[in-house]
């Protein structure tokens, strides 16, 4: 199990957090997925949970605020900036829309919510006390997060100009896909969404979380409400498992294998 205890570079996809009709029923949900331990906020914060691993925040868990009912429960990847305001006018010039203008969240930081190009939603973060996630390499952190796009081509385009991406091609068999890198490592992904994909679903980030089992967590997802999309298959990066919450809310799980890894303390 890493830790992490400091900003994280500007562009890293650095929290993620989930709003729904019902945030009682998520925490029900996920601490019975994914073992977290939810600290819930006082009614200043809208009673916005932290999600815990080994006593260190690795996901949010919030409710859908008032006015915006009927908003279709989500999760929401937010990338690392040291000046929120700047980075909002970049994705203006670049084609993009902000949803959220930028607003201090007491002394946890600054946010933004946005909008690239294709569709896809994604907040910004400016840390202050709040950092972000916390937990690397353990079950129930984030693995990854990926923009899957209806317009592969704008989308790279506008994260490019955005946040200075590099880009790793990973494309094979009519899949486009690329890694996003800093400083020559990937911290993301962005791919091609094809003609199989039914043309109601739209641009968006997705978020992969680490289990210890994909098998046995795909059938706890069916257990507590939720629907496998995916069953478990195999890939170069891990065991994965595509699912939606009791709430609607897609995410994915990962199962690590030889080449991602195993970090010391995995089974701990």
């Amino acid at each position: 199990m890493l830790y992490r205890d400091e900003r994280w570079a500007d562009g890293t996809p650095c929290w993620v957090d989930l709003m729904v009709p019902d945030r009682v029923r998520a925490a029900e949900f996920y601490q019975g997925l994914l073992g977290w331990q939810i600290e819930v906020g006082g009614a200043d914060t809208g009673f916005y949970g932290m999600a815990m691993v080994a006593g260190r925040p690795v996901a949010g868990v919030g409710e859908t605020p008032p006015g915006q009912e009927g908003m279709p429960a989500a999760w929401t990847t937010y990338l690392a900036v040291s000046d929120v305001d700047k980075t909002v006018a970049a994705v203006t010039e670049a084609g993009g829309t902000v949803l959220a203008p930028p607003m201090d969240v007491m002394s946890a930081g600054r946010m933004a919510i946005a909008q690239d190009p294709a569709g896809a939603v994604f907040g910004l973060w400016q840390a202050g006390d709040h950092y972000g996630t916390g937990v690397l390499d353990a079950p129930g952190a984030p693995a990854w997060n990926e923009c899957m796009s209806r317009d592969f081509a704008a989308a790279k385009s506008f994260y490019g100009e955005v946040f200075g991406y590099g880009f790793g091609d990973l494309s094979s068999g009519g899949f486009t896909y690329s890694t996003l890198d800093l400083a020559g490592r990937p911290v993301g992904g962005l791919g091609q969404l094809g003609p199989e994909v039914p043309a109601e679903i739209p641009s968006s980030w997705l978020a992969y979380f680490w289990v210890a089992d994909a098998d046995a967590s795909a059938a706890r997802v069916t257990e507590l409400g939720g629907q496998v999309v995916d069953a478990p298959a195999d890939t170069p990066h891990g065991r994965l498992v595509t699912a939606v919450d009791d709430q609607g809310a897609a995410f994915r799980l990962m199962m690590p294998n030889e080449q991602s890894g195993n970090p010391p303390g995995w089974k701990d």
